[in-house]
């Protein structure tokens, strides 16, 4: 049994309560739905009567009101529809709105450190693509089937007042056609609805993996095989999509027949009291003429099922990213402390055997650290790839839960809310995030009220004072991802951010990663010299630093 196949998880209940709207938004849009299906159903109704009734009579008064009835019928169908279209989907995207601030509210306290297992391409398709595709649940999944519902149940008890049998048959008719063209939507793009959406995520996941390393892959001669990748990933989503629509045309198809079949089977019942006289001829062509209209809008029955199995697919990705219990390891996941004052300043920071693990891993990433950090210390974190280097880092800013004792100013960082912790210690990570917009915009986020003479002072301060004059100020763009700026530079932006943010510990994370290894040494000693004598700095590298620019060392990996 597939997950798909089970009852929905406590997280996915979740998901899908956020998706629906409130009844007050959504039943409105049902109620004057249920009109326009009913005005459908009963315009055919009414159209049959009318022709079969006027070749019995000569004069058109006798007419009068069935004409009146075709006329408001149609003209109902229509204004009802557009106004059932314009509340769903005011419902549905306002629940959306609604539904994504929910999903980001719940990806807060795992970021970044729970999100570290999902793969970019990936997690983009699930917080917008699914996202996106769970405001089908009330416009494609609930809204239909209680129309078709409500519908198909008022028509055979009307059908029924006109001839028992032929409402029998009907109903018969509507019960077979929503087993076998469900059965038979299920049997030929089930899969392909349960898939579609991870196949999406792998070929979005491919698409970025190939654009954001172009460069890399056609420089070593590897463009072609990535190229055939995406290619492989399509074809699988093509597949995908085609069963799908095979499957529509199947439930089409079988929703047309049984409407055939409605129609005999009411005439082959109602020719013989027609005949005898017990049944009016325009009421024949009623009981006759009806299923038409109705097994049109019935046809939503089996498509909402379809529909269903695309939204649950969905919802179980969403919430896999963004459960509704994050994992313990999380600070932010926790119960906030009592509230206190955050650390003063100066501050002094302590390590007493601290280990850590991150969330899901069967073992701690680092063991049994210890360290003093006193105002102005330049301290240097090295080790090989793996030794805990990171996850270090993660821990003094209090992405990741610790065991052990981590004190600022002698109270356990535990006493503090993380983003007190936050406030005093800030991480400059290694590939720090530059946004696509001007200079000036991606420093004023760390102090939104600084003005223009404080972020070039900052920015002469970290050495990018000539570089600033040369892009021509700070209303210069520096290119998506920063594509415009070196490693090095975009270093020293993100220092700059540290130091308008006025950290007292500054956490560094192998801001020599990016740079040429003989600037190594001197851009750490001008990154040390711009963040001030008064600040702390702990230095994270895997690559020799000078002994000299700092004042101690940590080696982690056991050695």
């Amino acid at each position: 049994m597939t997950r798909l196949q089970e009852r929905p998880s406590a997280d996915e209940r979740r998901i899908l309560r956020l998706a629906m709207p409130s009844a007050r938004r959504l039943w409105p849009s049902i109620a004057i739905g249920l009109l326009s299906a009913i005005c459908a159903v009963a315009l055919l109704a009414t159209s049959a009567y009318l022709l079969t009734r006027a070749s019995e009579i000569i004069h058109i008064l006798l007419l009068g009101i069935a004409i009146v009835g075709v006329r408001a019928f149609a003209i109902g169908r229509a204004v009802f529809r557009y106004v059932e279209r314009l509340l769903g989907h005011d419902a549905s995207f306002r629940q959306l709105a609604e539904l994504r601030v929910g999903v980001l509210e719940r990806l807060i306290p795992l970021a970044p450190a729970g999100l570290a297992t999902h793969r970019r391409g990936d997690l983009l398709t699930r917080l917008v693509s699914d996202v996106d595709e769970l405001q089908f649940l009330p416009l494609r999944v609930a809204q239909p089937l209680i129309i078709a519902g409500l519908t198909s149940t008022l028509a055979v008890v009307g059908i029924w007042l006109v001839s028992a049998p032929a409402a029998i048959v009907l109903a018969l008719c509507l019960l077979l056609a929503g087993i076998v063209a469900t059965a038979t939507n299920l049997a030929i793009s089930g899969r392909a609805d349960r898939e579609a959406a991870p196949l999406r995520a792998a070929l979005n996941d491919r698409i970025y993996e190939t654009v954001s390393t172009f460069e890399t892959l056609e420089a070593y001669g590897a463009l072609d095989a990535k190229l055939a990748e995406v290619d492989a990933a399509d074809a699988r989503l093509r597949d995908a999509l085609v069963s799908r629509a095979r499957g529509s045309g199947a439930v089409a198809g079988s929703v047309m027949l049984f409407s055939g079949l409605a129609t005999a089977g009411a005439l082959a019942v109602g020719i013989d009291p027609t005949v005898d006289g017990g049944l009016l001829a325009p009421m024949l062509t009623l009981i006759a003429l009806v299923p038409m209209a109705l097994f049109e809008i019935f046809a939503q029955v089996p498509q909402a099922v379809a529909a269903w199995r695309q939204v649950r697919a969905s919802a179980v990705r969403v919430a896999d990213v963004a459960p509704g219990d994050a994992p313990t390891s999380l600070p932010d996941a926790q119960p906030l402390p009592e509230p206190r004052q955050g650390p003063t300043r100066p501050v002094t920071l302590a390590l007493h055997d601290v280990s850590a693990s991150w969330p899901g891993a069967p073992e701690p990433a680092i063991r049994g650290i210890s360290l003093e950090l006193a105002p102005g210390d330049r301290l240097l974190v090295e080790g090989e790839s793996g030794a805990g280097k990171t996850t270090l880092a993660n821990v003094l800013v209090r992405f990741l839960d610790h065991e052990g004792s981590y004190r600022l100013n002698g109270v356990e960082a535990k006493e503090y809310a993380p983003a007190q912790v936050r406030a005093v210690v800030g991480l400059i990570e290694q590939r720090p995030h530059i946004f696509d917009e001007t200079i000036r915009q991606n420093l004023l986020f760390a102090k939104p009220d600084a003005d223009d003479t404080e972020l070039e002072a900052v920015l002469g301060r970290v050495g990018l004072g000539e570089w600033l004059e040369e892009r021509g100020g700070l209303e210069a763009r520096v290119g998506e991802h920063g594509s415009l700026v070196s490693g090095g530079q975009a270093q020293r932006i993100a220092l700059a951010r540290g130091i308008l943010a006025d950290f007292p510990v500054l956490v560094l994370d192998e801001p020599t990663a990016n740079v040429d290894p003989a600037l190594a040494d001197r851009l750490v000693a001008e990154l040390l010299d711009a963040s001030g004598a008064e600040r702390s700095v702990v230095i994270i590298s895997h690559t020799p630093v000078d002994p000299s620019l700092v004042t101690r060392a940590l080696r982690l990996g056991g050695e």
